[in-house]
């Protein structure tokens, strides 16, 4: 098993983002990434655009997924990444919704309740939030640099022991694995 660097939320041409899957893939790879989630936003996505996008690009590992916006309380963000077999869903960037801790938690259970939430990020376009590190919170904690282009990109990722697999990564996250780090 190798020590792995990932970005799990990657925007690109999909929807608003300034690079295509193969670009972001690319410039990550050169900053040293394994991998890279694309979740583009779901209300932005052009039909099969998904499917369209590469596995691999450059030696880095391209998980296909989603930001999807799910309607709770006004409305939050779920990234919905895939494997062959495992989904990972992250509730997004708690810090954007001016939310304190135990109302994010009360949220977070009610998305859960119909998604499955499996983790959630400490990060809010990849600067740490302290605040939802916090122990109250019952899932693992991940970070990202939701980038859009290069001003973002490589600021927050995850890094784990496991198998250079799309499956193996998830199941590493879902099981806490995972340790957050900061630019």
């Amino acid at each position: 098993m190798a020590m792995l660097r990932g970005a799990l939320h990657v925007h690109t041409t999909l929807s608003d983002g300034e690079w295509s899957p193969d670009e972001a893939a690319a410039h990550y790879g050169r900053l040293g990434f394994d991998f890279v989630a694309v979740t583009d936003h779901d209300y932005l996505l052009r039909p099969g655009a998904r499917e369209a996008a590469p596995r691999e690009r450059a030696g880095v590992l391209i998980l296909p997924g989603v930001e999807l916006t799910v309607h709770e309380r006004g409305y939050v963000h779920v990234n919905e990444i895939r494997g062959a077999g495992e989904v990972l869903h992250v509730f997004n960037h708690p810090a954007e919704y001016n939310l304190p801790v135990d109302e994010v938690l009360a949220v977070a259970a009610a998305v859960s309740g119909r998604l499955g939430i499996d983790a959630i990020e400490v990060s809010n376009r990849g600067f740490y939030t302290p605040e939802f590190d916090d122990p109250r919170i019952p899932y693992p904690k991940v970070a990202s640099d939701d980038s859009h282009g290069a001003a973002a990109a490589g600021r927050a990722w995850v890094e784990m022991e496991c198998e250079r697999d799309p499956d193996a990564i998830i199941r590493a996250i879902k099981a806490g694995r995972a340790v957050v780090r900061f630019k």
